[in-house]
């Protein structure tokens, strides 16, 4: 009994998971700052973060006690369930009056996001489908069936349309792959089209920018959602106004805050979404330099942990599995972070551990759960065999 405990104790990440339990306190200390104003004030927020964070540490120790390796064997019906959630979303969903795109869905008194739960469906199944196809990855007709096989849930994402979310997807699909051994032939052609389109895509916008100088802002959603994160000055009142304040937020909270709690931004609700896309303008505001740096810092640590775990995983399938995980937290980070300070296109990303949402909290924590159990076989058999 006293080796199964050595061993256990020899193999779990106690660094990864101190980071993320200092993580969800930094967070619900932002949180609650960034709630107070708010009408209903900061108790239902945090009632709801506490919750949650129990209920996926709960969700952590019923993971270390599972081996892994069960999920490859129901990767089909994980695949199966994921995209039939995110049917029903499309079938029964709501959110564009608030949100933009209809991807929440509700049962009884719970509602939720179910492309957050797909994240980890996804992530599992392609995981070991691409396992089974290791050895031919590169082979066009296999890759092919690959890539239909990602794809299908970043399609059914786009249809919400949830573009940010389908983002996500995207990007550690693309990391999975390359993890996985996918050959250069492969990933040069589509970095050059890449490239060629971005440069394509910014002439032309440009283009329209100069026009919209003219003539006013006009076009649809997503590309006066472009202008302005170009210029946000083109829409002071609407699609401009969160990033605006935001800098305004951040800048001033200059090396060291104003002060916990006593934000201009935050308190007097100048900077709308404050409690979830854009929590990490008021923590830089009240905060400043030192306490945004600090938690860009946590992060670091974070996902070099989950790089570690993954380097050292027993097979590609928990590699996979982990490496897919920490590019979806990678991209969560950088893109949130990034349009809080107009470096990308505001798409609505939340912050993980840090910004409001019970649904993405526990799918945070279940996530790090998953990493924690790969990380217990590091190159053996069970841990408790």
């Amino acid at each position: 009994m006293f080796k199964k405990e050595n061993r256990f104790i020899k193999k779990f990440d106690f660094i990864l998971f101190i980071t993320t339990i200092i993580l969800v306190i930094y967070g619900v200390f932002i949180l609650k700052s960034a709630t107070m104003s708010l009408k209903a004030g900061s108790m239902p927020y945090l009632k709801t973060q506490v919750a949650s964070f129990i209920i996926g540490l709960c969700a952590i120790v019923v993971l270390l006690f599972i081996d892994y390796e069960i999920y490859g064997y129901f990767y089909i019906p994980i695949y199966v369930i994921s995209n039939l959630l995110l049917m029903a979303v499309l079938i029964w969903g709501y959110g564009a009056d608030e949100w933009g795109a209809n991807n929440w869905l509700k049962i009884g008194p719970i509602s939720f996001q179910p492309s957050e739960i797909a994240k980890i469906g996804v992530i599992i199944s392609l995981a070991k489908y691409v396992d089974k196809n290791k050895e031919k990855i590169n082979q066009p007709f296999t890759l092919i069936k690959i890539l239909i096989f990602a794809f299908i849930p970043v399609g059914l994402i786009l249809l919400q349309p949830d573009a940010g979310t389908a983002m996500v997807l995207m990007f550690f699909i693309m990391i999975m792959l390359f993890s996985a051994g996918l050959s250069y032939k492969y990933i040069m052609p589509v970095l050059v089209v890449a490239v060629i389109a971005l440069i394509v895509g910014l002439i032309y916008i440009y283009g329209v920018l100069e026009k919209v100088h003219a003539e006013g802002l006009t076009g649809g959603y997503k590309l006066a959602r472009i202008l302005t994160f170009l210029d946000p000055t083109l829409d002071t009142n609407g699609k401009g106004l969160q990033v605006i304040q935001s800098e305004i937020a951040i800048g001033s909270g200059q090396m060291f805050g104003r002060g916990y709690q006593q934000g201009i931004q935050n308190q007097y609700g100048f900077l709308p979404a404050k409690e979830t896309d854009f929590i990490f303008s008021i923590l830089c505001e009240e905060l400043g330099f030192v306490g945004g740096v600090s938690l860009i810092l946590l992060y670091a640590v974070f996902l070099l942990r989950m790089i570690k775990i993954s380097k050292g995983s027993a097979d590609m399938f928990g590699s996979l599995i982990v490496i897919g995980i920490m590019g979806m937290f990678l991209f969560h980070i950088l893109e949130n972070i990034g349009m809080t300070m107009r470096l990308l296109p505001v798409t609505g990303i939340p912050l993980p551990f840090v910004s409001n949402g019970g649904t993405f909290m526990l799918i945070n924590m279940v996530s790090v759960g998953l990493v924690l159990s790969v990380g217990l076989k590091r190159g053996r058999k069970d841990l408790f065999n």
